[in-house]
């Protein structure tokens, strides 16, 4: 699976910030109307991250209907990899170029019954699910956790749409949702959507699994983590392109990799997918495995690794699938 890129010129029509560290953008192409969007779509922007336009996805926020343009939501993520902090820097006005909506994270509306869960900025594909099912008249409840009451993105959006289907909690006052009970209360063939930190979504596959539910009625998305360890530079070797490099604590190794010339296969950049995963050579240390496609066999193990989301404590050696071309 490979995004189809088509870039066209667009401009910043309006900013507004929805939390202290959720911000607003509503996007309108330079020429024409924005596409329309389904349940679940994100969209691609370029931005310049140390001199470089790289490449970021974004879930697009409601109903196309509700916007005069392409909305999406950013959290400013001070030690991120430069994403954010080069979104924030727009003003209304700025010209930005984008990609045509797509949809790894697709609704489905067989379902006698819908659970969403979303952690942080997951919130964002969600909104649109959410007030979809609604206007259908399907069963909906949806789950939110955040930090902090005031980070409860889209809460007086959803609490109108959702009413007594919104359950939310802040974790700095010591609430958690309560998983186990909500997927216990959901009907047979129910299908429940997921999107946040890898941690959440961990907690909640195991939870899931554990409640005998098929496999197949889950879906998630996420949107990174911050990992089990603090994000640091590390060492990197690769012997099939006889280089030796350094990811610092604000880079991601497949950018790395690139700078470097080495190309590596990849689609979704937030450790879904898995065709970024590259062989482990050797390892001096540890890695943090912030992917949700590896299993947790194959993370202790450490003999793969998403080079999108995942990084190092000390030093590691890989191989890629290029290889010499032999001619006979």
């Amino acid at each position: 699976m490979k995004s189809h890129l088509n870039w066209q010129s667009a401009r910043i029509a309006a900013l507004r910030d929805v939390t202290p560290t959720v911000r607003e953008f509503i996007i309108t192409p330079a020429h024409g109307c924005a596409e329309r969007w389904a349940p679940g779509a994100h969209l691609q922007v370029q931005v310049g991250v140390a001199g470089r336009l790289q490449i970021r996805s974004y879930s697009l926020v409601g109903l196309p209907e509700d916007a005069a343009g392409y909305r999406i939501a950013v959290k400013h993520l001070p030690d991120g990899h430069g994403g954010s902090r080069a979104m924030w820097q727009l003003a209304v006005g700025d010209s930005i170029e984008v990609n045509a909506p797509q949809n790894h994270f697709p609704l489905a509306w067989l379902a006698p019954a819908t659970l969403l869960v979303a952690g942080g900025i997951g919130i964002t594909p969600m909104v649109s699910m959410a007030q979809a099912l609604v206007k259908r008249g399907l069963p909906v409840k949806l789950l939110y956790s955040a930090r902090s009451r005031a980070e409860l993105a889209y809460a007086d959006l959803l609490r109108e749409c959702l009413g007594d289907g919104l359950v939310t909690c802040a974790s700095d006052e010591g609430e958690a949702l309560d998983l186990g009970r909500a997927i216990d209360a959901l009907p047979a063939c129910a299908q429940l959507y997921v999107c946040g930190p890898a941690g959440l979504l961990d907690a909640v596959r195991q939870r899931w699994l554990e409640a005998g539910r098929p496999e197949p009625g889950l879906r998630f998305e996420t949107f990174g983590s911050g990992g089990q360890l603090p994000p640091a530079g590390f060492d990197v070797a690769v012997p099939r392109h006889h280089a030796q490099l350094h990811v610092a604590p604000d880079q991601a190794l497949i950018e790395v990799l690139e700078a470097a010339g080495i190309e590596v296969m990849n689609d979704c950049r937030r450790g879904e997918c898995g065709l970024c995963a590259l062989d482990v050579l050797a390892l001096d240390g540890e890695i943090d495995h912030r992917d949700v496609f590896l299993s947790a066999q194959e993370k202790r193990e450490n003999r793969r690794i998403c080079a999108c989301v995942s990084r190092v404590v000390g030093r590691i050696t890989l191989d890629t699938a290029w290889r010499d071309e032999v001619v006979s």
